[in-house]
């Protein structure tokens, strides 16, 4: 079941929330950072509420870690998985999170050759 306390973590801060979204997803910082193509100082600025991650992003790792954006951003909606026993549940959430992982390598192809197009258009 999704976890909906708003006490727990409405009053958190988004580095908290995304701190204790990357834990109950069982990613150490720099797993999270790699899927979502950052770099570990990046995501761990994020954490530490030194920066916040851009809308795109943020977007991004809710996906990864299997939150609503809405409950990183202000703690309300859907947050982490509490222990879910069935393990049909737990190959999906890892499904998706691969399937993440797939759209944002897809994401950068499209970038690279979108950009390689441009300068053989400028060429």
């Amino acid at each position: 079941m999704f976890s909906e306390n708003l006490a727990s973590h409405g009053d958190d801060t988004l580095g908290g929330r995304i701190s204790f979204a990357r834990e109950a997803s069982g990613l150490s910082a720099e797993e999270a950072a790699e899927r979502l193509g950052v770099l570990p100082s990046s995501w761990n600025a994020w954490e530490c509420d030194r920066d916040v991650p851009r809308a795109n992003r943020l977007t991004m790792m809710a996906g990864i870690l299997c939150v609503s954006p809405s409950w990183l951003l202000t703690g309300h909606g859907h947050g982490p998985m509490e222990g879910d026993p069935e393990p049909e549940r737990a190959a999906l959430r890892r499904e998706l999170r691969q399937a993440s992982v797939d759209v944002e390598a897809l994401n950068r192809r499209l970038r690279t050759i979108a950009s390689r197009l441009d300068n053989a258009d400028g060429s």
